[in-house]
């Protein structure tokens, strides 16, 4: 299913504040919340949407890249984002903008289970280098990464078994407790995580040996990137869920991908344009010539070279560049021509270019009649 536009989604200018962002997401959250649309899947849905826009929209880098990139910049090939998170998930990373509604804190409407708190895992950082074939086409990368998994043992909980929980005597299970102050306002009432049991509403009695009741391991995990073409040096692909995981069963973290570009013997990159150096002789250059050029496609474009060509004339082949990360079409292939003057030469070659240089046609003079030759030079600097 195609992702809508995040800024739609919110429905602010692709200009807006981060206090107008955070203004958006508070009025579709409260528009969307599970506790006024029960039973709504639609509504559900569009609970998730929003927040999946918040949450990329409000932090400055992942708004960087999705203003550059779009969905590809932020979830790699388009999936990724809220997708296979429950709503407690949702409410366990926004809590303060679900403690400002007034109903009741973390839960939205006064649903005291979703307020437990939930532990959210950190992001992990990697490299992955990439040929101009793959930049070309796209590319499905099998990656492994050393990173904290989920403990097999316990399946994450950080428990011996089920049995291995009691309810926190503190909070009674709610994971969060309530105080009440008496100030000069009059009483005022704050609530906060519970310190006896970290805002989880219960306590390990006995805990995994394995994981040493943490819910956590190290260990390597192979992990599928599927790169979108087009993509560039710099650019960042994020994958939700795919960090490390949290304590007892939580939110795990993201995977952030950054792309590296590999050298080419051919050609220079610039945005979605390759640029490839023809170097051609003296005589070529004066005469006239056929040149091959290589193709990224593979195999070679025939190039027609016009008598007097000059040094630095660029010639642009339509449409065999690098495609846009986007969708949008492919860039160009410019050949820039230079023309290889030699810095040894025999006897007879002086002689014969001693020669041409009395030739009133090979006079630089002549050059200031040509209109041509300088508007050439006029772009190529300009």
């Amino acid at each position: 299913m195609t992702k809508r536009d995040y800024y739609e989604i919110l429905e602010v200018p692709r200009n807006a504040s981060k206090e107008e962002i955070k203004k958006a997401y508070r009025k579709k959250a409260l528009q969307y919340h599970p506790d006024r649309n029960p039973g709504d899947k639609e509504a559900e849905e569009k609970f998730k949407e929003a927040a999946e826009a918040y949450d990329v929209l409000s932090d400055d880098e992942k708004r960087r890249r999705y203003d550059q990139f779009g969905h590809a910049g932020v979830h790699g090939s388009g999936s990724g984002g809220f997708e296979g998170f429950d709503i407690n998930d949702i409410f366990s990373r926004f809590g303060d903008i679900f403690a400002d509604f007034g109903f009741g804190g973390f839960g939205g409407f006064g649903s005291s289970t979703s307020r437990k708190r939930v532990h959210k895992g950190t992001n992990l950082r990697i490299k992955v280098k990439l040929n101009y074939q793959e930049i070309l086409n796209g590319v499905e990368k099998k990656i492994k990464v050393k990173k904290l998994v989920s403990c097999s043992n316990c399946h994450g909980t950080g428990a011996k078994d089920s049995n291995a929980y009691r309810t926190c005597p503190t909070c009674n299970g709610s994971g969060y407790i309530t105080r009440i102050t008496r100030t000069i306002l009059g009483h005022m009432q704050s609530t906060s995580p519970c310190n006896t049991c970290n805002g989880e509403g219960k306590i390990i009695t006995n805990k995994c040996s394995y994981c040493a009741g943490e819910g956590i391991v190290y260990d390597e995990e192979i992990i599928t990137i599927n790169i979108p073409a087009g993509v560039a040096e710099g650019m960042q692909l994020s994958l939700s869920g795919k960090g490390n995981a949290a304590k007892h069963g939580g939110i795990p973290g993201d995977l952030i991908v950054q792309i590296e570009e590999e050298k080419h013997p051919d050609f220079i990159r610039e945005d979605n344009n390759l640029i490839y150096n023809l170097i051609i002789s003296i005589p070529q250059a004066i005469l006239g010539t056929t040149a091959e050029i290589p193709s990224i496609d593979g195999g070679k474009i025939k190039l027609k070279i016009d008598p007097g060509t000059t040094s630095g004339k660029l010639l642009r082949i339509r449409g065999k560049g690098l495609p846009d990360v986007h969708g949008y079409q492919r860039g160009d292939l410019i050949v820039r021509v230079i023309v290889y003057i030699p810095t040894n030469i025999s006897k007879e070659e002086r002689k014969l270019l001693e020669k041409l240089d009395e030739s009133d046609n090979f006079n630089p003079e002549n050059a200031k009649k040509d209109k041509n030759f300088f508007e050439h030079f006029k772009k190529y600097f300009s």
